[in-house]
């Protein structure tokens, strides 16, 4: 059979494929005294609050499951709008916001309305590898630039300028950042857009873990820079619910009709059920719920970056936002003689049990003697993670 070249240039999601081989050793030892710990996937512990669980059984019971609008239920649209304003004080009008199978629709409907073939899109190195993927999937190039610790792991307005050429379409960030957890400082993203807006290119922002940022320096959306500015957001991290696979995406409104258009053909609608569930994410009871669970977020990080430092796992720029610690571990590579980050994460895994991420999915800027470490895991495997490793590497 043949397959196309388009399916080809998508390479394995290796953080998929760890997680394979993580959870046959955790099969292995899950009645042992040193069960897995599992780090290695940017998915909550939490998951959806009570409120939101009895809107979905109640959706069921009341036979609310037909198609909704492409766009997402007008009620829903509402309530993210009214979130916008309460949450960062900016006017994001319901008809701007379009309801969609999660993030990755919302990225693959914004890529195929706006990428055509031989177009090259900039994104940071390190990054989320999906992302690259999308932009891969709409016939277009994903051209990553290297950034440092002292850029924050992000693009800056000079880089985007250097690299702009006749094929550029425009950038693809995500702030906060996967694998980071780091975001672009406000006045750099402004310079950014500016660049791209002079070249009349498309300044898309993967936003989904703005919720769950931890510095009121940088935990504001780029939508109040521009209405041209195209934001892609999520239920799956601040709101707890990945398996619901629900999301959204603000685009300028000429754009509207072009996304309903596409998410008419390609999806029909988002879950419904999953839409009304996220109803009620916007009580009151839930909102209270969600803050104290991005300050345990919070309290986590404090105690994990600190305990990887001691351990010679240094992360060179404190994450403002998300779960994740985006740690150089050429020191540990050194100490128990392996080559990189990829073998590093099978050696944690058989002889500490701790599953982790290499930095392989996520570039090839000196990734290779990065690991990341996702913090989405309750304290207590926290402490049991640093104190397995400090047998090995302290």
């Amino acid at each position: 059979m043949r397959v196309t070249q388009r399916a080809q240039r998508i390479e394995p999601f290796y953080v998929m494929e760890v997680a394979k081989a993580a959870s046959t050793v955790a099969a292995q030892v899950a009645h042992t005294n040193s069960p897995m710990v599992f780090l290695n996937i940017g998915e909550p512990d939490f998951t959806a609050p009570p409120l939101v669980q009895e809107a979905a059984a109640r959706a069921i019971r009341d036979g609310l499951s037909q198609y909704t609008p492409a766009t997402g239920l007008p009620q829903l649209r509402e309530c993210i709008s009214a979130w916008y304003t309460s949450h960062f004080g900016v006017s994001v009008p319901a008809g701007r916001i379009v309801v969609t199978a999660g993030a990755s629709a919302a990225l693959q409907l914004a890529c195929l309305a706006l990428i055509e073939a031989g177009d090259e899109v900039l994104m940071p190195d390190p990054s989320y590898p999906c992302n690259r993927h999308f932009v891969s999937a709409a016939e277009g190039t994903a051209v990553l630039i290297p950034t440092t610790a002292a850029e924050r792991f992000q693009l800056s307005a000079d880089k985007v300028a250097d690299a702009w050429n006749g094929h550029t379409r425009g950038v693809l960030l995500a702030s906060p950042s996967n694998p980071t957890g780091t975001s672009i400082a406000p006045d750099e993203l402004r310079r950014i857009h500016n660049v791209v807006s002079q070249h009349g290119g498309i300044t898309l922002i993967d936003e989904i873990y703005l919720g769950l940022s931890h510095d009121a320096q940088y935990g504001q959306t780029a939508l109040v820079l521009d209405d041209q500015i195209i934001s892609i957001n999520s239920f799956s991290k601040y709101f707890n619910m990945t398996g619901w696979r629900l999301g959204w995406m603000v685009v300028p409104e000429a754009l509207v009709p072009v996304i309903e258009r596409l998410a008419q053909n390609l999806f029909i609608c988002p879950s419904t059920i999953a839409q009304y569930a996220a109803l009620a994410c916007f009580e009151t009871a839930s909102l209270a719920e969600f803050e104290r669970r991005r300050a345990e977020f919070k309290a986590r990080r404090d105690y994990f970056i600190p305990a990887l430092k001691y351990l010679g796992l240094d992360v060179p720029v404190t994450p403002d936002g998300a779960f994740y610690a985006w740690a150089n571990c050429r020191t540990a590579c050194e100490k128990l003689g392996v080559s990189g980050s990829w073998d590093l994460a099978f050696t944690l895994m058989d002889r500490a049990h701790v599953a982790v991420t290499p930095g392989r999915d996520f570039g090839h800027a000196d990734t290779h003697n990065f690991i990341r470490f996702s913090t989405a895991n309750s304290m207590a495997q926290l402490h049991t993670a640093i104190d397995r490793l400090k047998v090995l590497l302290a």
